[in-house]
């Protein structure tokens, strides 16, 4: 049995979403104002909205735990590789062809009235400063390579990383159509590197 993709679905999600998140950005950033981009090439390069003033502008990319409303996760999901048409396609963590300043995570999503989003938290994630720490400690889309299994499903620990403090590797081989293979990582470690704040 084929297993679709929820390409469409978790979009239809992330427009209901908008609303809160605009209103977050209104109240919580304080020298910055924002737009949103629906230009399909801007999107394509890691660029959902900009953050700016007049002397600067930072491309941000929202990544939604679409699929855990309700919950809390303390870690998030950094896509390093998936299939497309029976095909090995780069995720977006290590990919040169996006122009990400910064990720915009957006975790604990709450619907407590019914088809509305009501709260989330909102961690910014500085994308060179990650990339930066995670090749230090060794961690390429080449090295992380040698870790693939395509029979590999579900967690594994890696020799780079403290898994249970700071991260591990995560294979969707067998549950989602676009098998993705994600550096899972944790948000408190992010934190404490200094590669992220959290906004709200």
């Amino acid at each position: 049995m084929s297993i679709k993709s929820t390409f469409n679905v978790d979009l239809a999600k992330e427009k209901k979403l908008y609303p809160l998140l605009n209103s977050l950005y209104t109240k919580h950033l304080k020298y910055f104002k924002f737009k949103r981009t629906n230009e399909l090439n801007k999107q394509l390069k890691g660029i959902d909205l900009i953050f700016y003033t007049k002397q600067v502008s930072y491309n941000i990319d929202e990544k939604a735990q679409l699929d855990y409303i309700g919950e809390d996760l303390p870690t998030f999901a950094f896509e390093v590789q998936y299939q497309k048409n029976g095909n090995f396609k780069e995720g977006w963590l290590f990919d040169d062809q996006k122009e990400t300043d910064f990720y915009a995570l957006i975790t604990a999503i709450q619907e407590d009235e019914p088809g509305k989003f009501t709260s989330c938290k909102i961690t910014l994630v500085n994308r060179v400063k990650l990339v930066t720490f995670l090749k230090e400690k060794g961690i390429t889309k080449q090295k992380l390579e040698n870790y693939f299994s395509p029979k590999k499903q579900g967690k594994l620990k890696i020799s780079e990383l403290h898994s249970y403090y700071e991260g591990y590797l995560y294979f969707s081989t067998h549950n989602k159509a676009e098998k993705p293979i994600n550096l899972i990582l944790k948000l408190d470690f992010l934190l404490e590197i200094g590669v992220a704040k959290r906004l709200i």
